[in-house]
């Protein structure tokens, strides 16, 4: 059974919050259910490699955010509306070939704590199936009979792929500014977070300036969410985290506490950190990781991407004060608070 986000944990005191939470588990059991069902193929080799990626779920994130959306948008404690779970599967698949595109270009060997594709098949077929995933997102999307739906999911797509390209360009660039990183971080992370909750709330009935709220919100989550990542990428533990760590020092991928470290250090701090960095494809030893936590505690940039994901947290919840209260909505006050304070 892939490790799902706890909602039990989210559901806050207040009328509703047990059936929300309830309702939105039996959802992200449909989406599994769906993705799986969608993903089918009559061909072995192809099932094979679809049923490793039911370990790559985490916690469903974008599902959650697609279901809560919509029902605090039409609040209800019925069982979760079957558009609500197809577009969730949907944006739940666009994310999984993400994360296997993302392994081959990492050469990640674990990801949720078991093998990735590409460890596991090669690189070839790890592509390939990421586009098979991708392909069955856009098939599925198109079921829903909303052509602004599968219109924002292609657009997301591009987005997606166009700050990957991006990233790319900037691998080893050393000078990369926190303008830069937060637009690449908006692209490749928060930009298909940011349209499942939108689209939930569009499926749901919700006005184009509701769905702008909701978008907003989502979008400062997910950048949020990035910042925790790069901090649990340099200083968390493999074994808690279930993924490989220290890929982007290996691969030459600036990140915010590195940013701000690399501007404020003194000449010789920043000069012993370039070096760290700098050896093109170089597995950082575990001494030199410790050395790299401690140069970033010592001029506060640690504490600095803390400070600025709490402050995108707070920033987003204010975006959602226009939402009627309801159980759905306090359960997405109650994630933005968890995303950092997350150890995974």
């Amino acid at each position: 059974m892939p490790r799902m986000m706890d909602l039990s944990s989210h559901a806050t005191p207040g009328p509703g919050g047990d059936a929300v939470a309830a309702a939105v588990a039996q959802a992200c059991l449909d989406v599994e259910r769906s993705v799986a069902a969608t993903l089918a193929s009559d061909l072995p080799p192809v099932n094979t490699l679809c049923r490793h990626l039911e370990q790559y779920h985490g916690k469903m994130v974008r599902p959650v955010l697609v279901v809560l959306s919509g029902l605090a948008t039409a609040p209800t404690t019925e069982k979760v509306a079957g558009g609500l779970v197809t577009l969730a599967a949907v944006c739940e698949m666009v994310h999984l070939a993400t994360l296997v595109h993302d392994d081959v270009l990492d050469e990640a060997d674990v990801r949720r704590k078991t093998q990735t594709v590409n460890r596991l098949a090669g690189n070839e077929a790890a592509v390939i199936l990421g586009d098979y995933v991708l392909s069955a997102a856009f098939a599925l999307c198109s079921t829903l009979g909303d052509a602004r739906i599968s219109e924002a999911i292609g657009r997301t797509g591009m987005t997606l792929c166009a700050g990957e390209l991006v990233q790319l360009h900037h691998r080893e660039n050393l000078s990369l500014d926190e303008r830069t990183y937060f637009e690449l971080v908006r692209r490749k992370t928060s930009s298909l977070i940011a349209v499942s909750a939108s689209l939930g709330c569009r499926l749901a009935g919700g006005p184009d300036a509701l769905q702008a709220r909701f978008g907003a919100f989502a979008e400062k989550l997910g950048t949020a969410f990035q910042i925790q990542d790069d901090l649990l990428d340099i200083a968390g533990d493999q074994g808690v985290v279930g993924k490989s760590l220290g890929k982007d020092m290996e691969k030459g991928k600036l990140t915010l506490p590195v940013i701000h470290h690399l501007a404020t250090a003194t000449p010789a701090a920043r000069g012993r950190t370039l070096t760290l960095l700098g050896a093109p494809e170089h597995t950082p030893r575990q001494g030199e990781r410790a050395e790299l936590i401690e140069s970033l505690g010592s001029t506060g940039s640690i504490d600095h991407a803390r400070r600025t994901a709490e402050s995108l947290v707070q920033e987003a919840k204010r975006d959602l004060d226009p939402v009627p209260e309801s159980a759905a909505k306090r359960m997405l006050l109650s994630m933005a608070d968890a995303v950092v304070s997350r150890a995974y």
